[in-house]
């Protein structure tokens, strides 16, 4: 070949490398030998729990009109979050997963030499998608693992168009108190977009804890991203949402590519939304498994950072890709952070009881072996 397309590519595309996911259970099988039975993957923040019968027939339902295109305007699943939420449905973006709105938002806002704010140990997403549009990321030191908040709207000037703020956070786990984010919000000027991600919600329970849906009316700034991809267990349909000002809506509805939410995804989105059982079951089992893995660590003199969303991530010095790479060859599956700017840790995604405990049992002799 004679022509370097890279050298083609717009620059913001050329400093990219891709998103590494978390390994596949069949990748590790082939590379390993082993049967896929016998893998656990904890590694993607997935839902452990199965998906909820009442989206498995929502789906059925859906199936003898594949050959037709989904409803492009999302009317039953915005209706349903409406109601659910307590906004118009002019408020709400829907997505293939909630890192679309991301990706929307930036989209709409950034520009070659543009600034946008985000914490140290954030999701990688952020980055990505701002470079792609050629501008440039200002990132601030995290404390004590999380976003230190009263820094980063100090961060801001005249070229910042976006600050990105996740609660809780992954890969860490933290989270941000009602008080210091609505401080962070008055301190941010208003012509300067706010994208709240919520991805782990529904996991947590904590009394000073906000809810940034609630906050959207004294923030007109202010974007709030969800999934359906965890609490609701529909992370092979990627499917996700934004809601916001009636105007930011109708901004990023104008860069939404069309039918970007299948049919089967708006079904079974819509069915889970209904199945608030399901919801409440999901948080228990990781509630719990979130007790089981803590526990663990603290018998294994494994140090932790506290998390609230469902996975965790936890500190082996010198050792983090040794212990990876010994949990895979042993069938299970975590998730590296280093290049979360974390050298020292692993995250792990919580699973079942029978699940956690096998992790637990082979950290233990990878430890104790090495």
């Amino acid at each position: 070949m004679t022509i370097d397309f890279s050298k083609l590519a717009v620059p913001g595309v050329q400093q990219l490398s891709p998103y590494q996911p978390g390994k596949p259970i069949d990748e590790l099988a082939r590379e390993f030998g082993l049967n896929p039975a016998d893998i656990i993957k904890l590694a993607s923040n997935e839902n452990p729990l199965g998906p909820s019968k009442k989206a498995l027939a929502a789906i059925d339902s859906e199936l003898a009109d594949l050959t037709r295109y989904p409803d492009g305007n999302g009317f039953e699943l915005k209706s349903a979050l409406s109601e659910k939420l307590g906004v118009s449905t002019k408020q709400i973006t829907l997505g293939n997963g909630s890192s679309d709105i991301l990706e929307f938002i930036v989209k709409c806002f950034v520009s070659q030499g543009d600034e946008v704010v985000v914490s140290q140990h954030a999701f990688a997403i952020y980055g990505l998608v701002t470079r792609m549009q050629g501008g440039n990321v200002v990132q601030v030191p995290a404390k004590n693992w999380g976003h230190d908040l009263e820094a980063m709207a100090q961060a801001v000037n005249e070229k910042t168009k976006i600050v990105f703020v996740t609660n809780p956070n992954n890969p860490t786990g933290t989270w941000s108190t009602k008080a210091q984010l609505t401080s962070f919000l008055d301190a941010v000027p208003e012509n300067i977009i706010v994208l709240l991600d919520e991805a782990y919600f529904e996991y947590v329970d904590k009394a000073d804890y906000p809810n940034g849906v609630e906050l959207l009316s004294t923030y007109p700034n202010l974007v709030v991203a969800r999934t359906f991809s965890k609490a609701y267990g529909l992370a092979s349909l990627r499917v996700g949402y934004g809601v916001s000002s009636e105007q930011l809506a109708d901004l990023m509805n104008r860069v939404r590519p069309p039918f970007n939410v299948d049919s089967l995804a708006l079904a079974a989105a819509v069915a889970c939304i209904k199945d608030e059982a399901y919801v409440r079951q999901s948080k228990e089992l990781n509630d719990q498994g979130m007790l089981q893995l803590e526990a663990g660590f603290d018998q294994l003199n494994v140090n932790w950072i506290p998390s609230v969303g469902n996975f965790i991530c936890f500190e082996v010095p010198g050792r983090a890709m040794e212990i990876y790479q010994g949990l895979l060859s042993r069938g299970v599956i975590v998730r590296p952070v280093a290049n979360y700017e974390m050298p020292n840790h692993l995250r792990v995604s919580i699973g079942t009881q029978q699940e956690n405990q096998r992790f637990l049992l082979e950290l233990k002799g990878l430890l104790a072996d090495l």
